[in-house]
């Protein structure tokens, strides 16, 4: 499929049609055609169900936010088990790229020839097999497909090591490690933006640096660590896991949380979350992570 635009447009590829659940299609209409076409009328549910058959679409022209969100996201909303969807096909940009791209993204590839707007969304920048063209995947589906990692050449400085994935190139990513279901650990040398770890139910995410707004949002298993502070809204929806925050929490913590538990200095959550005891677990997730001794203190267990 080949898609000609005249000027950049907003989710293309993006199966949650911009979380068509909560706009109920005031955003953006899944049959809709995408604006600026030259020669042609595809609608945003043809890309998606395009790339879902295993097609690649093609498009000629710079792209604008969030395209690519949930490729390869066999969506809960739409009767799917949340899970990868097999045979993904790709999309290919030839142009440049809005911020956003890949977000929560879970399986198939995306390549752009131009530049790419930071924040990224879930992808990783790989070696290319079209020449000319920057190469970027799905985090998630390197850490569920580590037989993959042999043949799938993550360019440096990023590396796996010793079976963690080891981040250090700067880039700001949103919803890292989205929907991982496997015991993988993920490091980051820097901070994260939006939804770090959102929907996870395995495996272990630290991030040296800061984290922005829905850190660990609808965590379902696993852990998140932020050595430095986060924003608003960390563990909200959360229904299982731990998430433990070393430096500050902005605000609503614990927001809607209806499991696990949110380790951070001593703060005033949203109801019915409450302030507990830490327990001997706890006191070693924050001494693995330098908190000991009377700086414990300093520190509550929040869970509902």
């Amino acid at each position: 499929m080949e898609l000609k635009l005249s000027s950049p447009q907003d989710c293309i590829g993006d199966f949650t049609y911009n979380f068509i659940w909560q706009h109920k299609g005031a955003k953006l209409n899944p049959p809709g055609t995408i604006p600026s076409q030259l020669g042609a009328s595809y609608s945003y549910e043809n890309i998606v169900e395009a790339l879902k058959s295993g097609e690649d679409v093609h498009i000629k022209g710079d792209v604008g936010k969030r395209v690519g969100s949930s490729l390869g996201v066999d969506l809960v909303y739409s009767g799917g088990n949340g899970k990868e969807l097999p045979g993904m096909g790709s999309i290919i940009v030839d142009g440049n790229a809005g911020s956003y791209l890949g977000m929560s993204m879970l399986s198939g590839a995306i390549y752009v020839m131009g530049d790419v707007k930071e924040p990224l969304g879930n992808i990783v920048q790989v070696q290319s097999d079209l020449e000319g063209y920057k190469k970027f995947v799905s985090i998630t589906w390197l850490l569920h497909h580590p037989e993959e990692r042999a043949i799938t050449a993550i360019l440096e400085p990023n590396e796996f090591k010793e079976g963690e994935l080891l981040l250090t190139d700067g880039i700001l990513r949103s919803t890292l490690a989205a929907r991982c279901m496997n015991e993988a650990t993920v490091h980051v040398n820097g901070d994260v933006g939006i939804s770090v770890g959102i929907l996870m139910r395995n495996g272990l995410v630290v991030i040296d640096g800061n984290a922005g707004v829905n850190a660990a949002a609808l965590l379902n298993g696993g852990t998140v660590v932020v050595l430095g502070d986060v924003a608003e809204f960390v563990g909200v929806e959360m229904r299982k896991g731990v998430v433990l925050v070393k430096g500050n929490a902005k605000g609503f913590v614990g927001a809607k949380m209806t499991g696990g538990r949110i380790i951070c200095r001593r703060t005033k959550p949203i109801p019915p979350v409450t302030e507990k005891k830490l327990e001997t677990g706890d006191l070693a997730l924050l001494s693995k992570f330098g908190v000991s001794g009377l700086l414990t203190l300093n520190y509550g267990r929040y869970e509902v």
